[in-house]
């Protein structure tokens, strides 16, 4: 379910911002001459991307830019316009069905972001008080699939809701009282609610049902990965120590993001990064685990985010 506003221009990260976060934005003995990597993110930067970030200022040369809309990047993967991607696991599945030469090379969130977000916490306190409530959804298949997880898991029919879609308007409509619930991600739209003091019930759909999935993974093409494998390791490598490193240091991954990208909302992010790290989110850094990803898979088909079995071996770098 991703979280990207289809308006959100297509714009580069300067290579100043890498050479800002500190050292002169080379990989330690990286080949003379090598070129850096780029990555293109799933979003805007934010609390997520903050191991991105402290590995940057680690001396990682990576050039990271923002998205320009949900299909950039399996289109700019496979026009080789950038090396890497972070991609929801739910988009990965339905590129990879599409026929998209794309795979997995690891695991940003090893959690279920996905959640059904409530405005009135006194109102509803199971998915049962939802029956006959208005929510709202993105028009993302895997939307659906969230409520429809969350609805059975607390005994609700599916039908027993009104559905409207509302792109990505979750949390002032929220805020608003003009919608009862929606689909939104726990550690953005659920910090952002709060925020707001809008009094708030969730319901994570890793606790209704569907397995504990990584929610965003590292991707990149089967050509690049055969081609330049000890490149895309050395880049993984990186991005799980700077993973590493913001577990164990948060205010220190906090402060590298804030200063590499001045126009984010220091208490926003620390609200947001805070509820990942209460959820150990990011652990096992960058590990792709096979059991968590074929529980995703088959409960992808079930929900009919999938239409038909993937194979796990071919989409998921399971061998590293």
């Amino acid at each position: 379910m991703s979280r990207i506003v289809a308006s959100l221009a297509a714009v580069l990260l300067s290579a100043a911002v890498a050479a800002g976060c500190g050292g002169d934005g080379a990989e330690p003995d990286a080949p003379e001459g090598a070129r850096a990597f780029s990555l293109v993110l799933d979003f805007q930067p934010n609390a997520v991307h903050s191991g991105i970030y402290l590995a940057l200022n680690d001396g990682l040369d990576l050039d990271v830019r923002q998205p320009g809309s949900t299909s950039d990047a399996p289109k700019l993967l496979e026009a080789g316009r950038t090396d890497l991607a972070i991609m929801d696991v739910n988009d990965l599945g339905i590129a990879r069905e599409r026929g998209a030469e794309i795979i997995a090379v690891g695991a940003i969130v090893q959690r279920p972001l996905a959640a059904v977000i409530a405005a009135d916490r006194a109102a509803v306190r199971t998915p049962a008080d939802l029956e006959g409530a208005r929510v709202g959804v993105t028009g993302l298949p895997s939307d659906d699939a969230v409520l429809d997880t969350v609805l059975a898991g607390g005994g609700v029919e599916p039908e027993a809701v009104e559905r409207t879609t509302i792109g990505f308007e979750s949390v002032p409509l929220l805020a608003a009282g003009r919608i009862d619930a929606a689909t939104a991600f726990w550690n953005a739209e659920g910090v952002a609610l709060r925020a707001e003091g809008v009094p708030t019930r969730e319901f994570r759909v890793e606790d209704f049902g569907a397995p504990a999935y990584p929610e965003l993974v590292l991707v990149t093409t089967e050509e690049k990965l055969a081609d330049d494998p000890e490149a895309v390791a050395a880049v993984t490598g990186a991005l799980a120590r700077g993973y590493r490193d913001v577990a164990a240091d948060p205010v220190s991954g906090l402060e590298t993001l804030v200063e590499a990208v001045p126009s984010l909302d220091s208490e926003s992010q620390r609200a947001q990064l805070r509820a990942l790290l209460e959820a150990d989110a990011f652990s096992p850094p960058l590990t792709l685990q096979r059991d968590n990803i074929e529980a995703w898979a088959s409960w992808a088909l079930e929900a009919g985010i999938l239409s038909e079995p993937l194979n796990v071996d071919e989409a998921f770098d399971l061998q590293q």
